[in-house]
């Protein structure tokens, strides 16, 4: 609910700042007085239009800040969450106006732009009587409206749920065609592609391997001449294998001498001379493998210029060729199970539908019996606010397929008859304006336990109405404080006086120009405010009598 409001440089407002109650409150004053501008300054507040002209003249800039209560569960919360704004139990609003028109907006001082405190200005208060086409009278929000009233949230929670999976089903089968058709026309490849890379049968490594061997056939004679020397080297008198020998047993012979010392240099030699052994086995190997080394350079040559081609075909390294008959071969896989895996998608897809008409359905039956319910509420109301002659309905139809979604299958709508014979219509199409301030008194009373909205403000909706038609808007607007937070801007003293409390509106002329000041009326002053509603400027006794009589009745 709203607790405060402070108000700088707004009109005839320099300095203004107001602590609200919950339950019902009044707020009255003479023609001028400035109750419109506080409207107008709380509707900026809370993300409304602004314009230049609601700065004071001479001062540079306007601003309004609305602090509100904001339940655990409030849809504010969220929002405010997705903004990662904190919130405790407070959320403060403030809209600060330049002459040049521009405004910055803050939540929790915090700079936000101006659709998101928009947002949450409607989801924390209602004005009624000044802003069309906003809370009620906007048909986008009788749905959720009808589904608070009927206690359908877990029944709705089942079609979003379903409708989801509707979604996912179709965009699952969807792309599974679209797969399957982009590579049925690489079929013929695919099939061309498997077939010649598995008939060459390329390894990994494979190119790197058979180039190395090329280069050891191109030069076979010197390589052979190279190791002859090597192992004439090795394997001659004075050869390496012979000078480790030598050396072996000359420390052999003193290593009982320094044994730590020298039995590492021994065991060193001994390493050494497996090592020349292995080398001369190997040389030894090489130069013994005799045959036709023009024969397999030319085999090579062919596999590994084959291999080089198939790569370049590819446009791949020749090492991948490999992975690609895999990837391939994957692809051809998936293209040969496509019909049974679209078959299993469609069949999926047919569940998913059908559980989403189901749940739907159920959701629109539910509806249709929450909307008798809500339209017997609604017309109870209506006789004592004098729209006798009025029908309230709420009108659900079938939405076309295409529009389905997930809310259900049906659109949802408040709808007016404000005399026989005549067609309904939208609320705000079809009722004056009077009507319609009653009109929404009386759908409020009706909703107002079922609507997060913490605050509602009816402006002047008991114009033209007096005597029983004023009592029953008041004890409408009493009844309706007691569920939520009610704010009045009223000229009917018989509508004032129900309130809990009653806050006065004047305008007040000083050095430094006129001003708006608001007080809190005490009883007498209550009784005297009514009394001057009753009467006029001169206050009779009759007029306090009636007043005192007002407030007892109350």
């Amino acid at each position: 609910m709203l607790t405060q409001l402070s108000i700088r440089d707004v009109v005839v407002i320099q300095a203004l700042d107001v602590d609200f109650r919950a339950g019902f409150t009044a707020l009255t004053g003479e023609t001028g007085s400035g109750k419109s501008i506080l409207l107008d300054a709380l509707g900026l507040a809370i993300g409304m239009r602004a314009d230049s002209a609601l700065i004071r003249q001479g001062a540079d800039r306007a601003a309004v800040t609305a602090e509100f209560q904001v339940p655990k569960n409030h849809p504010a919360r969220a929002i405010l969450a997705e903004q990662e704004i904190d919130c405790a139990d407070t959320l403060i609003l403030r809209r600060v106006l330049g002459t040049d028109g521009k405004s910055r907006a803050f939540a929790n001082d915090q700079p936000i732009g101006v659709q998101l405190l928009k947002q949450l200005g409607q989801s924390l208060l209602e004005l009624q009587g000044q802003f069309a086409q906003h809370g009620l009278l906007d048909p986008s929000t009788h749905r959720q409206q009808l589904d608070n009233f009927g206690g359908l949230h877990a029944q709705a929670a089942i079609v979003r749920d379903a409708y989801a999976a509707w979604r996912a089903a179709d965009q699952a089968w969807r792309q599974a065609l679209a797969e399957q058709s982009a590579l049925k026309t690489q079929e013929d490849y695919l099939r061309h592609a498997i077939t010649e890379l598995r008939a060459f049968e390329a390894k990994p490594g494979e190119e790197t391997t058979l180039a190395e061997r090329r280069i050891g056939l191109q030069h076979r004679e010197k390589i052979t001449a190279a190791l002859s020397a090597a192992l004439g080297a090795l394997t001659q008198e004075d050869g390496a294998d012979r000078q480790i020998l030598t050396a072996q047993k000359a420390i052999g012979r003193m290593v009982d001498k320094m044994p730590q010392t020298l039995e590492p240099i021994l065991q060193s030699l001994a390493n050494a001379a497996d090592e020349l052994q292995n080398a001369q086995q190997a040389i030894e190997a090489v130069l013994g493998d005799d045959h036709d080394a023009a024969g397999e350079l030319a085999t090579l040559e062919d596999r590994l210029f084959g291999l080089r081609d198939l790569a370049r075909k590819y446009n791949i390294p020749a090492d991948q060729l490999p992975d690609l008959l895999t990837e391939l071969t994957a692809q051809l896989d998936k293209l040969d199970r496509a019909e049974h895996h679209i078959d299993v998608l469609e069949k999926a897809l047919a569940a998913a539908q059908a559980a989403y008409r189901q749940a739907a359905e159920k959701l629109g039956a539910d509806r249709r019996s929450s909307a008798k319910k809500l339209d017997a509420a609604v017309g109870a109301e209506l006789p004592p606010l004098k729209l006798a002659q009025a029908e309230f309905k709420t009108a659900i139809t079938p939405l076309a397929e295409a529009d389905f979604g997930p809310n259900g299958m049906d659109a949802v709508e408040f709808s007016i008859r404000t005399n026989p014979g005549q067609p309904a219509g939208a609320l705000h199409k079809i009722a004056s304006g009077g009507e319609l301030s009653r009109l929404m008194l009386a759908l409020q009373v009706v909703l107002a336990a079922t609507q997060p909205i913490g605050t509602l403000i009816f402006d002047e909706i008991d114009t033209g109405v007096s005597g029983a038609v004023a009592d029953a808007v008041g004890a409408r607007l009493a009844k309706l404080g007691r569920k939520t937070q009610v704010l009045l801007v009223t000229h009917s003293p018989q509508v004032a006086a129900k309130a809990d409390y009653h806050y006065c509106l004047r305008k007040q002329t000083a050095k430094s120009g006129t001003q708006t000041v608001i007080e809190i009326l005490d009883p007498a002053q209550r009784r005297e405010e009514l009394a001057k509603m009753l009467s006029g400027a001169a206050i009779t006794a009759e007029a306090r009598a009636q007043a005192e009589k007002l407030l007892g009745a109350a």
